[in-house]
């Protein structure tokens, strides 16, 4: 029987993002680990992660609750109240633990995986043959792997934010050769910055942009 607590919750909670991502690639999964993300538990590399943004921000501590006691043995990696939403990231090498915590979380709320919002792109460019000055100032602000004078750039935006995570850890499966440089996924809008040949990041935009598109949701 639902608490008048529950009733509240299911009312007032908004699901911005609800984000599978299967089989983490290597550096994204590291970056996920390092301490600026996972103040949690880390993931590691082909593991699964499930990644909610809610509005109001405060919403989140009821759904990371409706996930553990779902599933007990699912790790957080990272739980994130920011101006005005909250971010929750979950992960287990069980996909099928990711999924029910995801489903109590959407039975919780009241919410469908539909009732996401549909990511936008905002903006991409490719900079090719990057100068020895840009690198330093790029790697001075990164907060995962050093892209070198004369690699290539993609840099892609879009909104919401956390889809730079599903985006980066796609174009990393199409070109594994790549180096990510940098994921801004909390926030106004989400922001990668990826290093590499040409055709690795070419393929990584065209991959980033054929998944994004195919992405359901609610317009904004």
């Amino acid at each position: 029987m639902p608490t008048q607590a529950d009733e509240s919750t299911r009312i007032r909670t908004q699901i911005r993002v609800y984000l599978l991502v299967e089989d983490l690639q290597r550096q994204f999964a590291a970056y996920l680990g390092t301490p600026t993300r996972a103040r949690g538990y880390p993931p590691y590399e082909g593991e699964h992660a499930l990644i909610v943004e809610v509005s109001p921000a405060l919403a989140i501590e009821r759904v990371i609750d409706l996930a553990l006691r779902e599933v007990p043995g699912i790790q957080p990696g990272i739980l994130y109240v920011e101006r005005q939403f909250g971010v929750l990231e979950i992960h287990s090498a069980n996909l099928e633990d990711v999924q029910r915590a995801g489903k109590a979380i959407l039975a919780g709320t009241g919410n469908s995986a539909s009732d996401q919002l549909r990511p936008r792109v905002l903006y991409h460019d490719i900079i090719e043959d990057i100068t020895d000055q840009h690198a330093v100032i790029l790697n001075r602000n990164r907060q995962a792997s050093m892209i070198l004078p004369g690699q290539s750039l993609l840099v892609y935006e879009m909104t919401p934010a956390l889809f730079a995570a599903v985006a980066a850890n796609e174009a990393e499966r199409a070109a594994p050769g790549l180096t990510v440089v940098d994921v801004q996924m909390i926030g106004a809008a989400g922001r990668l910055y990826i290093g590499g040949s040409v055709a690795d990041v070419t393929a990584a935009r065209d991959r980033i942009t054929t998944v994004l598109a195919g992405i359901e949701g609610q317009d904004h």
